[in-house]
């Protein structure tokens, strides 16, 4: 744990396995992969993920399913019904997590305008928890701008309402979004935030590649250990946040290094 990793989600739109292969051959030895389409799902696709990874010798941490945006109409609203059409669909996602030996599942969620109530939320995302926990898999909310989980206060109710299952996903930009200080979710639920997403930022973009902009990741890395934090660090870009690929390299071949000094003065 306490390891720099990316996100295949750095390279989209190309294809999922070409972006996994990228971060293989740039020696990233920790990733999280973004899937894109329902074919993905299907046994000889991660039949090939699973055999790039054992080549490469690359851990594959989190998952992330491609019907984000949609989680909000599908689970999350009054229409129980719609709610049990959809869970084969993630119980499929959480068997291809399962096989790629992936500790966690990245959820979204609703957005405020959903018709259901928090508490119908908490419900749902309870019983897919546990489906997913049956199958090795941890369900993590991840805070996101509009949508529920953006605030602290939120995560604080969902966590105390599921309980131990809860888990959390941190993503820097996504609260630089919102407008909230990372370490307030680290008040509030500090130690159930088992995942980081990171990523850059200046005065133009608030999404680039980290240590081209003015996030200082060793104060952060440093604070967010002394608060007990013990999971990885994964670079999750966009297409637009970089120039060229060579820079996530760089990137990761910096923040290794620094995560490293860090590590020989615990």
């Amino acid at each position: 744990m306490l390891t720099i990793g990316a996100s295949s989600a750095c390279f989209y739109p190309d294809v999922t396995e070409e972006s996994f292969i990228r971060l293989c051959k740039m020696n990233v030895k920790t990733a999280e992969i973004f899937f894109n389409s329902p074919s993905e799902l299907e046994d000889s696709f991660t039949s090939l993920l699973k055999s790039y990874a054992e080549e490469y010798g690359v851990s594959i941490t989190a998952v992330h399913p491609f019907m984000s945006f949609a989680e909000h109409y599908n689970l999350f609203s009054n229409y129980e019904r719609r709610f049990y059409d959809y869970m084969p669909l993630y119980l499929k996602l959480f068997e291809v997590a399962a096989k790629l030996g992936a500790k966690y599942f990245v959820f979204h969620g609703a957005k405020p305008s959903a018709s259901s109530s928090d508490e119908l939320y908490f419900e749902r995302f309870a019983i897919l928890s546990e489906k997913a926990a049956q199958m090795g898999v941890i369900c993590a909310q991840e805070n996101v701008v509009h949508y529920r989980s953006q605030y602290p206060d939120f995560m604080q109710r969902m966590k105390k309402a599921i309980g131990e299952n809860f888990r959390m996903v941190l993503d820097i930009k996504q609260e630089r979004r919102t407008g909230v200080d990372p370490f307030l979710f680290f008040d509030a639920v500090g130690e159930s935030i088992e995942h980081i997403h990171i990523s850059d930022f200046n005065d133009k973009k608030d999404c680039i590649t980290p240590l081209k902009g003015k996030f200082d990741f060793k104060e952060f890395f440093i604070e967010t250990i002394k608060r007990g934090y013990k999971g990885d660090y994964i670079i999750e870009l966009y297409r637009d946040s970089y120039k060229d690929a060579a820079e996530i390299e760089e990137a990761f071949l910096k923040l290794q290094k620094i995560m490293g000094e860090i590590k020989e003065g615990l």
